[in-house]
Order: C-alpha cells, then sequence, then structure tokens
C-alpha cells in the first residue's frame, strides 16, 4: 500500500480537529515548563519537518514504526496516517502526562505507546510481539541528555532495526547527527529550514547482513 493510499485508509482515526490541536498546544507547553531538559522544543515541529522526515520512508516495507519522545503526537498522528492497516507503531515516552494524552486522543488499534525509555527499546519491542523494528524515529533532545545514555539509546536502536531498516532524528544541534554516523552503516542528512528554529535531519541506515556483522566483529 503506498502512502497516498494509507492517507485515505478507513482505518485512519479520528484528530478531534481544532479542539485536540488546542489542547495538545496546552499539553505539549505544560511538558516543556515542567521538563525542559527532555522536551527539545517549546512548539511542536512544522508540517515541512515532519513530511521532511517521513519521505524516506518505504511503508510498503514497514510492519513496525517505533517513535522515541511522541510529546503530544505531532508525528505521531501523520505516522498513523501513512502506516498500512496491518502495521503497528509503538511509542515510548518518559512523561506520563504526554503518555496518558496520546492514549485518551489516538484510539487507533495500530497505536500502542509505553511509558519508558528509548534505553530499552529491545526489550519493549520484544514484549510488544515484534522481532525487530523497521523504521525508529526520534524527537529526543540528544544533546542534553547524559552521553553514555545516548550512546546507549543509538547502540540499543542499531541492535533492533532490521537490516534495511532506518533510524531517523531532527534535531536543533548536531549530536544525533555525530552519534548516528558514528554508529549507523550510511548516513542521510538534511536541513528543514521552514522550522522554528531550523532542524537537523538525520537518517541513518543499518545496511550489513548479520553474518557480515560477527564476521567483523
Amino acid at each position: 500500500m503506498t502512502s497516498e493510499k494509507s492517507s485515505a485508509s478507513p482505518h485512519r482515526p479520528p484528530r478531534g480537529g481544532f479542539l485536540r490541536f488546542l489542547r495538545s498546544a496546552a499539553i505539549f507547553f505544560r511538558g516543556f515548563l515542567e521538563h525542559p531538559s527532555m522536551v527539545a522544543s517549546v512548539v511542536p515541529s512544522s508540517q515541512a519537518t515532519i513530511d521532511g522526515m517521513l519521505a524516506k520512508v518505504d511503508w510498503d516495507r514497514c510492519e513496525l514504526f517505533v517513535e522515541y519522545g511522541p510529546g503530544v503526537g505531532t508525528f505521531t498522528t501523520r505516522i498513523l496516517d501513512c502506516l498500512p492497516p496491518d502495521g503497528k507503531l509503538l511509542a515510548i515516552d518518559t512523561n506520563p502526562r504526554f503518555v496518558d494524552f496520546l492514549r485518551k486522543t489516538i484510539p487507533d488499534p495500530r497505536f500502542e505507546v509505553v511509558l519508558g525509555s528509548a534505553t530499552d527499546v529491545e526489550r519493549i519491542v520484544r514484549e510488544s510481539g515484534e522481532p525487530h523494528a523497521d523504521y525508529i524515529i526520534s524527537g529526543l533532545p540528544f544533546s542534553s541528555l547524559p552521553e553514555d545514555v545516548a550512546q546507549q539509546i543509538v547502540a540499543a536502536s542499531y541492535a533492533v532495526l532490521r537490516d534495511g531498516g532506518a533510524f531517523m532524528t531532527y534535531q536543533f544541534r548536531t549530536t544525533a547527527r555525530d552519534l548516528t554516523a558514528a554508529r549507523f552503516d550510511r548516513i542521510d542528512t538534511g536541513l528543514a529550514l521552514f522550522n522554528v528554529p531550523p532542524c537537523v535531519l538525520a537518517w541513518g541506515w543499518k545496511e550489513k547482513p548479520a553474518a557480515a556483522r560477527e564476521a567483523a566483529e
């Protein structure tokens, strides 16, 4: 199924329109005030950033999409619009306010949100009943995380992805891009100029077959 067909799918969940937007903006701003080091920006990402970030996803090969730090669902709802009817979106967030909001406002059977840390993504994916993830997108503020935690997240993301999958980040600084480049087999980069402020985009691709990786180690 192509992304156009997925957008028009009868599985598309109700979004709640303008009232949901107002409520999500209030929740997002409150989350920023309570945990400024864990929320990358005082405003959600722009539509241009979302479209640019997801443009490289092969939706036909996406069975499990993982999202770190979904916040109030700015990326989440767009991912669900594109995801095939038999696909699944697993979101992980450390903020119980965001987790509660998403559970109440996105009644889509393909969607699951977990209160937890991205460092535990391998366990969380296994507990969801899936062997691996096809794509991971992260809105976590890597430049604000302890260096060892940031490295653990990138390493765990590489481990849980299938061959051919990608780890995607959108950040105001280059920290996530540089960590991704150091761990993944190939990296693509971009810049979202119409975001406030502009975002550094990165796609880390896991390309080596398992046998080749084991031989290299």
